[in-house]
């Protein structure tokens, strides 16, 4: 008989307990890390000097000076502005080949570089030439494969700092090497291939521009630059390289810049915690979601609104915060922390003595000021309109906002379980980590008693003010077990109540709560239920909001349960989890589990086997972290006309099963998703395989996608910071 793969064990019906690792003693893998090279982009157009935003040329000058040469003439950079000027010396400009070269060599010339014995090569429309006793000859080169490059339209040409010739074409970029020729494509990674030029820099570096972003070769991969983000114009019509190693485009919408910025992690937490202070906080509470602006990249006005999700947000924000203040010892990390506590804290008590007032221990999902128009006018008719085109079991009822006793607040009913995820994953890391005194600690106590209370009194449902749960409030095993609406919610619920009870006694010291774990786990199948918490096709299926909410459950769940054989066989399931999330390069998602699953066993009656991250999950989780751009904007960006991705296969486009095909969705070549400098999302629940992000520079996003992970590697000892 073949013996089963691991995950046949999860029908298994013998599981041997194996005991919880003591972390403190496990060696921690980690990265050190101190300074490290943040890419910034900057973008240039009239409104900084240039004469006009068609920019046709960039040079630079022998003393380091960046000249653009526009539609309307020269402009000289000083400082940090352009100023007009008269055409410089033109044989003071690096590279400078004398006019009369151009006249030998033939075709359509698209570039002309210098080689190390000073002969020219020329990338043209006639293929690649070299200069040769006085006249350009074609330099054939061929890739053993049969074929032949550079023998018509060559775009660019270039050597690196290594002495290498590049040169670039509709077939990809090749590089002459001492080895022989090395050629890319998409399969080696290369990004796109409509080239205009190529430009050489430091240490075996190399930038490509193209008709639709640039790309950047760091002697080993490429990596592409497109859209607002990075570039005023994706059209590249010339790049220099600055003294500094600073990357500048000539594009038709402006000058780009792309530099590299020394800086540490906590100094780039620091400008995300500056940014959440000085643009994203809402309310004297501090909610923490996106904002919207007046104008395109205009951080002057901000247009602040709520958000469905501001509970889980600052949540998931606050939890950072404790994890940085005990990581660091910071006092502006704990009073961050706290006042997260008392923005949550508040969303369970407005919701009381009010006109319309749910059961006790509800919270709202958030709040707005009552000086604000009502946001009750027209709902009734959208919450019809979404019950009979998008969801049958949408609640239609009024009102949606009701009003806090004292007039102050509306605050937003119909609460959903992310909401709740979110707080009982904060609620617990604040009371371990940051509540010192016994009145802080009980502060804590009463909120997470007086919601689990609610949940258990209800058989296990959130109820809303009209006497019945909230649309996505059902925890109960009616609905999770015998409701074929609920079928696949089953395991995230099952995994989400476990997670709540275990939380409330490890905060409560009260068994009741893991009574409540038992009954439910041997009468109704709770813990049968979350080992799968949702129905996967393989990585790209699922819904990363689920995910998002399962990796905090699965987090709190296997940290304070005190049933051993309960933890044991979560870890399998939060193993099995991970493996469908390795792909993603989630920080997030990689600490929460290395936290626990680092040389972690597990037995069963095959054997042991280690439930230990594969490798590569601390360095994606560090490329993501170090990668994530400062520009919290939502540029839009395209990757699906790459070369180096894949998309998906049909399994695992959907959702659930019933749904129809999505399209859009893809990898980049080495398996993975596509990095995070390619991508705009504003939370960890955004899917990661979209390949076309939309956006306009009108929304700004806040740093907790930073800071959570990035508090959390620190606390857990994953990242360590140099001096």
């Amino acid at each position: 008989m073949r013996r089963p793969q691991l995950f046949s064990s999860l029908v298994a019906a013998a599981y041997i307990s194996v005991a919880l690792i003591d972390l403190a003693t496990a060696k921690t893998p980690h990265v050190e890390i101190g300074l490290y090279p943040q890419e910034v982009a900057e973008s240039f157009t009239t409104k900084q000097g240039l004469p006009s935003n068609d920019i046709r040329n960039i040079y630079r000058d022998l003393n380091g000076a960046i000249w653009a040469n526009t539609e309307k003439g020269w402009a000289v950079f000083k400082g940090k502005t352009w100023l007009p000027s008269k055409s410089p010396n033109f044989r003071q400009l690096v590279g400078h080949i004398p006019p009369a070269k151009y006249e030998a060599i033939g075709g359509q010339v698209k570039q002309v570089t210098i080689g190390p014995s000073g002969k020219l090569y020329a990338a043209t429309s006639i293929g690649l030439l070299v200069e040769g006793d006085g006249k350009f000859e074609p330099l054939i080169v061929e890739d053993g494969l049969g074929r032949r490059w550079g023998t018509s339209d060559v775009r660019a040409v270039t050597v690196d700092s290594e002495e290498q010739l590049w040169f670039a074409t509709l077939a990809g970029a090749a590089c002459q090497t001492p080895q022989g020729w090395k050629f890319y494509t998409g399969v080696e990674g290369l990004p796109y291939n409509d080239f205009t030029v190529a430009q050489a820099g430091r240490n075996g570096e190399v930038w490509f521009g193209t008709h639709l972003g640039a790309i950047y070769f760091n002697g080993k991969s490429f990596s592409y630059r497109q859209g607002r983000r990075w570039l005023p114009n994706d059209d590249i019509r010339s790049i220099v390289i600055d003294q500094n190693g600073n990357a500048w485009f000539a594009t038709a919408g402006g000058v780009g810049l792309i530099r590299r910025q020394e800086m540490t992690l906590a100094e780039k937490a620091e400008f995300y915690e500056d940014e959440m202070q000085r643009y994203i906080r809402r309310t004297p509470f501090g909610y923490v979601s996106e904002v919207s602006l007046k104008n395109p990249g205009d951080k002057s006005e901000i247009q602040y609104h709520d958000s469905d999700n501001d509970g889980l947000w600052t949540s998931m924000y606050g939890a950072g915060e404790c994890f940085a203040y005990a990581a660091t010892g910071e006092a502006k990390a704990k009073d961050r922390a706290k006042r997260a506590f008392e923005a949550l804290r508040f969303l369970q008590k407005v919701t009381q003595n009010c006109d319309h007032s749910p059961p006790k221990g509800y919270v709202a999902r958030t709040i707005r000021s009552t000086d604000l128009p009502d946001p009750n006018i027209g709902r009734l008719k959208r919450d019809r309109r979404e019950r009979d085109r998008e969801d049958s079991l949408w609640k239609v009822y009024e009102p949606r906002w009701p009003k806090s006793a004292d007039g102050k607040w509306y605050w937003k009913s119909d609460t959903s379980s992310d909401e709740i995820d979110g707080h009982y994953f904060f609620y617990p890391l604040y009371y371990d980590l940051v509540a010192e005194t016994e009145e802080e600690k009980e502060r804590v106590r009463e909120v997470v008693r007086d919601l689990t209370d609610h949940l258990i009194e209800h058989d296990y449902n959130l109820v809303d003010h009209d006497g019945k749960p909230t649309r996505w409030g059902h925890y109960g095993p009616e609905s999770v077990n015998h409701d074929k609406s609920w079928w696949s919610e089953r395991g995230l619920k099952s995994l989400s109540m476990l997670s709540y009870l275990a939380v409330a006694e490890h905060i409560t010291g009260d068994s009741k709560y893991a009574e409540r774990i038992q009954e439910l786990v041997e009468d109704h199948a709770y813990l049968t239920n979350a080992m799968i918490y949702k129905i996967h096709r393989g990585p790209g299926s699922g819904n990363q909001s689920d995910d998002e909410m399962a990796f905090m459950c699965y987090y709190n769940l296997v940290k304070y349960t005190k049933d051993e054989e309960l933890r044991d066989r979560m870890m399998l399931s939060f193993f099995s989890a991970w493996i469908n999330e390795q792909p993603e390069r989630n920080p997030f998602f990689n600490f929460a589990y290395a936290a626990f699953g680092v040389d972690w066993q597990y037995q069963d009656q095959w054997g042991t086997h280690s439930l230990t991250p594969w490798a590569g999950w601390l360095e994606d989780s560090m490329a993501t972290l170090k990668g994530l751009p400062l520009d919290r904007l939502n540029w839009a960006s395209k990757n699906s006309h790459r070369l180096d991705v894949r998309f998906l296969r049909r399994q695992q486009t959907s959702v659930d099963a019933t749904d129809g095909l999505r399209g859009g969705v893809g990898y980049h070549v080495d398996g993975k998703v596509i990095p995070v400098e390619n991508r705009h999302f504003n939370h960890w629940n955004t899917n990661p395989w979209n390949l076309d992000y939309g956006g306009n520079g009108r929304q700004l996003g806040n740093g907790t996608v930073f800071l959570l992970p990035y508090y959390m590697g620190l606390y857990h000892g994953f990242i360590v910071e140099t001096p």
